[in-house]
């Protein structure tokens, strides 16, 4: 059913309250400077004039008294399904990533225990493997009917699948490498897909206190601040974002150095790499950068911030053009339409099995 818009007053966090209250750990929309939302179709006081319908005969024949409940069931109907907004799931993980952060935190300095796992880039912690345990487990336990999609499960031998269940997709330290080298950007990032498609995104950047998330349809935000793409349209001027990734074999070194290579005689004023897919397509949202593109990665690092870049406006689809797959291991992000299509025949990929396709 096709959402109405609904007027909000400017600059207001649509309904999500990042610090949990007390006495709840699940933080409440209530206090919320948004207009409360209507399902179409529901009745209103305001703007139904049942002065009419008072005068007619028809009120008392059978007909009419059918039609009523017709519409009354219908509209209920439709308010239940409309109200299936998950906001409370977005206001829950906002309330557990911040409590986990802690964790991430007091580690950040100390020394790691590290494992290698497809690469030499490719790096797991103990921490890697604890938040993630207590992120599953604590939504888990709020959300029992709902699945999970976790970078170490997957490394550990789960099956990843994405179903029409709800399901949260994450990473829990999105920057491993960042993390044990003690470089300050890492992040937890977390995607929560309804029927394949995400309904809300949340990356939050720990060392530098960056909480940036996003509901379909209800824009993006950074610590309650609504993000918006810089929109820019002339590639002569954009800064792209990108990552050499964990891929070490001839054929992905050379295929990402040579993009390097191509959109730098574009030109463009620049190229960056944060070692962190998450914070780095954030920076579109936030217009800091205009263009992110990664090949290689997984739906873990990217589904969040994918949405969270067109909240604030942004363009996302595959490096080929074609419509974003968060399965497909490809992406690119851009400020507007017109440095999208500008950009992309200048990417080029190198082969990569599909998230799906037998994990």
């Amino acid at each position: 059913m096709r959402r109405e818009k609904v007027a909000r007053r400017p600059h207001s966090s649509p309904g999500v309250q990042v610090t949990c209250c007390s006495s709840n750990p699940v933080c409440s929309s209530r206090g919320s400077t948004d207009v409360p939302f209507m399902a179409p179709g529901f009745f209103s006081p305001v703007t139904t004039d049942f002065t009419l319908i008072r005068s007619s005969r028809f009120i008392s024949s059978p007909t009419f008294i059918t039609i009523v409940i017709i519409i009354i069931i219908s509209s209920f109907s439709s308010f239940t399904i409309f109200m299936a907004d998950w906001t409370d799931c977005l206001n829950f993980g906002l309330s557990v990533v911040r409590q986990t952060k802690e964790i991430i935190l007091s580690a950040f300095d100390q020394q790691k225990s590290v494992k290698l796992k497809s690469s030499p880039a490719d790096l797991v912690t103990e921490t890697d493997q604890r938040v993630e345990k207590i992120l599953i487990s604590t939504i888990q336990n709020q959300y029992p009917e709902h699945r999970f999609i976790g970078e170490e499960s997957v490394a550990a031998g789960e099956r990843l699948q994405l179903t029409e269940s709800p399901t949260w997709i994450i990473d829990p330290i999105d920057g491993t490498v960042n993390f044990v080298h003690r470089f300050p950007f890492v992040a937890i990032s977390i995607a929560f897909a309804v029927n394949k498609q995400t309904e809300f995104g949340i990356v939050y950047s720990c060392v530098d206190d960056k909480m940036f998330y996003a509901q379909r349809g209800r824009g993006a935000f950074l610590n309650q601040t609504q993000l918006h793409v810089s929109a820019q349209e002339d590639v002569d001027q954009c800064v792209v974002v990108t990552e050499i990734g964990a891929e070490r074999d001839d054929i992905a070194l050379s295929t990402m150095t040579s993009n390097i290579l191509r959109l730098l005689k574009l030109p463009v004023h620049g190229v960056r790499a944060l070692g962190t897919a998450a914070v780095s397509m954030c920076q579109v949202a936030t217009g800091a950068a205009d263009i992110y593109y990664h090949i290689g990665m997984h739906c873990w690092d990217i589904a969040a911030s994918a949405l969270i870049v067109q909240e604030a406006g942004g363009v996302v689809m595959d490096t080929d053009g074609s419509e974003f797959d968060m399965m497909s291991r490809r992406v690119l992000a851009a400020s507007s339409a017109t440095v999208a299509g500008r950009i992309y025949p200048f990417i080029r990929a190198f082969p990569c099995q599909r998230d799906d396709d037998g994990r």
